[in-house]
Order: C-alpha cells, then sequence, then structure tokens
C-alpha cells in the first residue's frame, strides 16, 4: 500500500511540474530532459509511468480536465440565479492581478491549436472538456432564463457557445497583448449580452 500511495505521489508530481512547464511553453516547447529535472525523476520513472511524451500529454489533459470540472463545481453551485452564477463564472476569468485566472492558467488558450495537429488523443481529451464546460454555461443560461435573470429570446446552446468564443478570443488577444483590456471588453459585451433581447 505505501509503495502504490509513492508511486501515485510520483506520479502526480509529474503532472504537476509538467502542466507548469506547458503552461509557460507549450506542449511542444517542453522537452523530456527538462521535464525530468524539473521533476527530480530519472528517465526510466518517467517511462514507468508514461509510455510516451504523447501518453504523458493525454493523462495531462485529463487530470486538467478534471481539475477544471471541480472548479466549475464551486463556480457554477455559487449561490444567486442563472445570471449571477454566470457572471460569477466570467469574473474568475479576470481574477485579481491575472495571475491564477482561468484566462491565465486555461490549457485550451494555450495549447488548442498546437495539439489539434499534434496528436489526435489529445484533441479528444481536450475537445470533451470543452463541450462538457459548454453544457454547464448553456444549463445556467436556461435556468437564467427560466428564473427572469436572463433575456427570454435566449437560445442556450447558441449563446453558450458564443460567449465561450468571445472569452477564448479575448484571453488569446490579452495573452499576445500582455493585457487584459480584451478580457474587459469581454465581460462587458457579456453583461450586454445577457440583458439584451435576441442578443448573440
Amino acid at each position: 500500500m505505501a509503495t502504490r500511495k509513492k508511486s501515485d505521489l510520483t506520479r502526480n508530481h509529474i503532472l504537476e511540474i509538467g502542466r507548469e512547464l506547458v503552461l509557460r511553453k507549450g506542449f511542444g516547447g517542453v522537452g523530456l530532459k527538462e521535464l525530468l529535472e524539473q521533476s527530480a525523476v530519472p528517465k526510466g520513472s518517467f517511462y514507468y509511468y508514461f509510455a510516451s511524451k504523447e501518453a504523458f500529454g493525454c493523462a495531462l489533459l485529463k487530470e486538467y480536465c478534471a481539475d477544471y470540472a471541480q472548479r466549475l463545481d464551486t463556480l457554477f453551485g455559487w449561490k444567486g440565479n442563472g445570471r449571477q452564477r454566470l457572471m460569477h463564472y466570467w469574473n474568475a476569468w479576470l481574477a485579481d492581478g491575472n495571475a491564477g485566472s482561468l484566462a491565465d492558467r486555461c490549457l485550451v488558450v494555450k495549447l488548442a491549436a498546437e495539439i489539434s495537429d499534434l496528436s489526435e488523443s489529445m484533441r479528444v481529451i481536450l475537445l470533451g472538456g470543452v463541450d462538457d464546460l459548454l453544457r454547464r454555461i448553456a444549463t445556467t443560461l436556461m435556468e437564467g432564463r427560466d428564473d427572469g435573470s436572463i433575456s427570454p429570446s435566449c437560445v442556450p446552446e447558441k449563446m453558450a457557445r458564443s460567449l465561450y468564443s468571445l472569452w477564448l478570443g479575448a484571453a488569446i488577444l490579452a495573452k499576445l497583448g500582455k493585457d487584459k483590456t480584451p478580457l474587459d471588453q469581454a465581460m462587458f459585451a457579456t453583461e450586454q449580452a445577457l440583458s439584451a433581447p435576441g442578443s448573440l
């Protein structure tokens, strides 16, 4: 049992270090040598846990999506009507000082274009995480429409995809320009869209 626990801790440690490196450099920018040095594990240990770098990437994305889902449970479980809960989620994209914000630590922003051409397995895992998020947004939009806090003309699935696309684009521009103005603009547009009949 103790050996198993130590084994799990080592694997999780590699994934934690790997996520931080990937957030900074992208998947292709992280070499196995650097990952091993930062994790302080020998090469043989890496291949004990992961058959290849792609297998490591798949495990990293599965863990990321699971962690993100738990955070969504907390954000969307916040007390309030549908509109308030949605704005609570979008506010998490901003966060004070950016560090630790959803936008700053989003692997979809960092990896979507890269892994779509690199690994079908990784693409499918990340897409699954996005689809789960879109369902949650659509469900909350529907609840907001029903409780009267969101325009009755809202089409939940359509608006969910439009809002997410808006924020994803804003996060990319904010990262590119090292300026959170696009995120502030996305917030303003979102507030307008949730109250304007027929928007998005």
